[in-house]
């Protein structure tokens, strides 16, 4: 089996789920499709080549649960779509975003960039953040160069 695989299904065994058929096959497009952002409906045309017999509400569903037991962050970069984004392994924040507004390409930023800042915002604020997000927004380099 994946090792990332393996690492989903032991997530979903902690919390008493169990890795269905119908959610490995939505788990498989994620992790093959690791490095591009998927909206619901993208992941389920997907998932409908895998298992033929799966409805759009069981990989709503998965997703969700995914969502739930922080597996999957569900993005929204400004265009009304949201879309799925598997977490790194072992990761205690969403990973960032640069989205260009040209050509709409997205590039994750692996960095954890907002350690800094967390710590003055937990401290100066009395705030206990659990998690935080990024995303800029401009012109990616293949559009400056046009």
């Amino acid at each position: 089996m994946d090792p990332k695989l393996d690492f989903i299904k032991k997530q979903l065994y902690a919390a008493n789920y169990k890795l269905t058929p119908q959610r490995e096959a939505t788990v498989r497009v994620l992790l093959e499709n690791e490095q591009d952002h998927l909206s619901a409906e993208d992941i389920f045309l997907m998932v409908k080549e895998k298992a033929p017999d799966i409805g759009l509400a069981t990989v709503y569903r998965t997703l969700e649960l995914l969502l739930e037991l922080k597996i999957v962050d569900k993005i929204n970069f400004g265009d009304g779509v949201y879309r799925y984004d598997l977490r790194k392994d072992g990761d205690v924040h969403f990973h960032h975003h640069l989205v260009c507004m040209n050509c709409g390409s997205v590039h994750e930023i692996e960095d954890d960039l907002l350690l800094d800042v967390e710590k003055i915002v937990e401290s100066d604020y009395d705030f206990k953040i659990k998690d935080h997000r990024l995303t800029f927004y401009g012109i990616c380099s293949k559009c400056q160069d046009v």
